[in-house]
């Protein structure tokens, strides 16, 4: 995308102006988003957006900036600017650039460079809806939408590297709503793949609808949440994403470099119950927060970061390493040409253990089952989080009993930590999307459900 002598010229007026490391990142994005709200085409739109970033390292100081020029004059004067503040003498050398060509592990068969017809995404949706509605008398509005996007990279740097790479994601939204006696109450999910549109003909349109309309419908008739101190049993899949948030951000070096994570210096510590082993995986084939190269152009990997609940390894990027010494785990990213690359997860989760569900249940006298989890607020540096359960039912005398509304939980994620006691093996990742200081990039959570011995519950005090 980007002509080399041009890049080359670029990144020797980088070390001309006394930048220890600089590198280009090349992005060429095509997205299309189609949706169905009311048994209606909502909307239907695409586009396709170019840049390229160019960042600049002097020592431990970093400088960013990006245009959507390809041309050498315009692309040089970006760089002069970004290094006004800490130009300095050249010490560095330029290496010459070597194209590392870059294995492809995630096959795609329709991506928008091979694009279906629009028609089959619509009756896809329209089966989706139908689904849902068919399910209960009681949906009163279906929304759902598909979202696909095609992103080419390519980077390179003062340390010869020339590589590249493609990125073929494809989501699918459906959310719900329910209404009877005046009340409200919603369901919702997002399968998404690092595929192209067969990532659709795996998913069942009726029973995704049909899931929806069955939490949304539980809910109407729940009883209020119990509040209190109480052993909670965490549901698999998105039930990782207390792990993601309120943990997996103190696992990056993001914030380990700046010593605001609780975790800086606990390498090698116990720092969880010994059933809790984590990892953050950018390898798994065709999962939504896998990679083959990092936005760096480092070769991804699997990173273990917690072992029989000792803290093993840290996400490290490119600065996190100069800044921390640890070595780079391929996990430098970005939402696109508009950020510099931080450390980020990837595919983050607990790993399954061999406990029964059913052990679990029984085990408790009054507790809380959260089969799904929703959205919540994390304390950067401390973990400290407050997530809501979408689907959550009252555990009594060993047995599941009534669904419940407005389950909380609150807590510290390395509170919680050592509070897991058992995990069982019916493992599941999730999609999701993830903000931080780069942007926002897919990741994907997960987890098996699994039994935490006390965690303050917010609901309605008895």
């Amino acid at each position: 995308m980007l002509n080399l002598n041009i890049a080359s010229s670029v990144l020797q007026e980088a070390t001309n102006l006394g930048a220890t490391f600089a590198d280009i990142f090349v992005e060429k994005n095509q997205s299309s988003n189609l949706s169905i709200l009311g048994k209606k085409v909502h909307e239907a739109n695409s586009g396709i957006d170019f840049g390229i970033g160019i960042r600049l390292v002097f020592g431990t100081n970093v400088v960013y900036g990006y245009t959507n020029s390809v041309q050498q004059d315009e692309l040089i004067r970006v760089t002069r600017l970004l290094s006004a503040q800490y130009k300095q003498q050249n010490t560095t050398k330029l290496t010459p650039l070597h194209l590392k060509e870059v294995s492809n592990n995630h096959p795609v068969n329709h991506g928008l460079n091979n694009d279906i017809d629009n028609n089959l995404k619509i009756d896809f949706l329209m089966k989706v809806d139908q689904g849902c509605r068919d399910q209960s008398s009681k949906i009163i509005q279906v929304d759902t939408g598909i979202m696909q996007r095609f992103q080419e990279i390519e980077i390179f740097n003062t340390l010869g590297l020339h590589t590249s790479d493609s990125r073929h994601y494809s989501r699918l939204r459906a959310s719900c709503i329910a209404e009877s006696n005046g009340e409200q109450s919603t369901g919702f999910e997002a399968p998404g793949a690092l595929k192209g549109w067969e990532f659709f003909d795996t998913i069942n349109p009726n029973v995704i609808g049909s899931t929806i309309a069955e939490q949304a419908e539980v809910k109407l008739s729940a009883s209020d949440c119990p509040a209190g101190k109480m052993p909670v049993v965490i549901g698999n899949g998105f039930g990782g994403v207390i792990f993601h948030e309120a943990c997996g951000h103190l696992l990056e070096t993001t914030s380990v470099q700046k010593k605001a994570s609780v975790f800086h210096d606990k390498m090698g510590e116990q720092i969880a119950s010994s059933c809790v082993s984590a990892y953050d995986d950018g390898t798994i084939v065709n999962e939504w927060g896998s990679i083959n190269i990092d936005d760096e152009g480092n070769q991804t990997q699997k990173t273990e970061l917690i072992k029989d609940g000792k803290l093993t390894s840290f996400m490290v990027d490119f600065v996190g390493h100069l800044k921390t010494d640890f070595q780079c785990t391929g996990s430098g990213r970005r939402e696109s040409y508009k950020f510099a690359p931080a450390s980020r997860m990837r595919n983050t989760y607990i790993a399954p253990g061999s406990d029964s569900i059913d052990d679990m249940i029984s085990s408790i006298d009054e507790g809380i089952y959260c089969k799904k989890m929703g959205g919540g607020s994390v304390m950067p540096g401390t973990g400290e989080f407050n997530f809501a359960a979408n689907e959550s039912y009252l555990i009594k005398n060993g047995k599941i009993s009534t669904p419940l509304k407005s389950a909380t939980l609150i807590g510290t994620g390395p509170e919680i930590l050592t509070k897991i006691s058992m995990i069982s093996d019916d493992f599941e990742l999730t999609a999701g999307m993830c903000g931080s200081v780069s942007g926002a990039v897919p990741t994907t959570v997960g987890q098996a459900t699994l039994k935490v011995d006390e965690i303050l519950v917010g609901g309605k005090s008895k």
